[in-house]
């Protein structure tokens, strides 16, 4: 029989991990009881592990069955939920995270260049310097932007995933 559950996303994550490991527990034992080796006139009934299929299956299927409708639900409330303050549902704001971790790499990066450095070039005579084609300050102004923004956006959606209710059938 289902039943409507109410969670919030940190609590639908936490209940999917404890789900997985059941799953993997479960397909786990059923690995090791599933067959059995025995010697040659050994009793077969002694050594046989515990191991019933249909029970097993039924099993299984029931945990999948509820992982899959957890899911569904949260990737439903991902798309449909909007986080205040930046005009991007959850699930968009899911990518938009990465791509500010990754525009804040860079920036770090850029922001540690010396404006002058030499270069040095194993067999060659020549003295080379690598010179940076942008204005610091800029970078740094960016990056403090860019870290801000990042913070910000990872800040309201750990309020959202910790405080937004939604309703699943389990």
């Amino acid at each position: 029989m289902s039943q409507i559950q109410e969670l919030t996303s940190a609590q639908a994550a936490k209940l999917l991990r404890k789900w997985n490991e059941e799953l993997t527990a479960l397909k786990d034992r059923e690995e090791i009881s599933r067959e059995f080796v025995a010697s040659a006139g050994e009793d077969l009934e002694q050594v046989r592990p515990d191991y019933d299929y249909a029970a097993v299956q039924e099993a299984i299927g029931s945990l999948e069955g509820k992982i899959r409708s957890l899911k569904h639900a949260l990737n439903l409330f991902n798309a449909n939920t909007e986080v205040p303050g930046f005009g991007m549902t959850v699930d968009q704001l899911l990518v938009y995270i990465p791509q500010l971790s990754a525009r804040k790499a860079k920036l770090s990066q850029m922001a540690a260049k010396l404006p002058l450095s030499r270069e040095v070039r194993y067999n060659s005579s020549l003295v080379e310097y690598r010179y940076t084609n942008y204005d610091p300050d800029e970078v740094r102004a960016d990056l403090e932007a860019v870290s801000d923004e990042l913070s910000r956006a990872q800040t309201e959606l750990d309020t959202l995933n910790n405080t937004v209710i939604f309703e699943f059938e389990a």
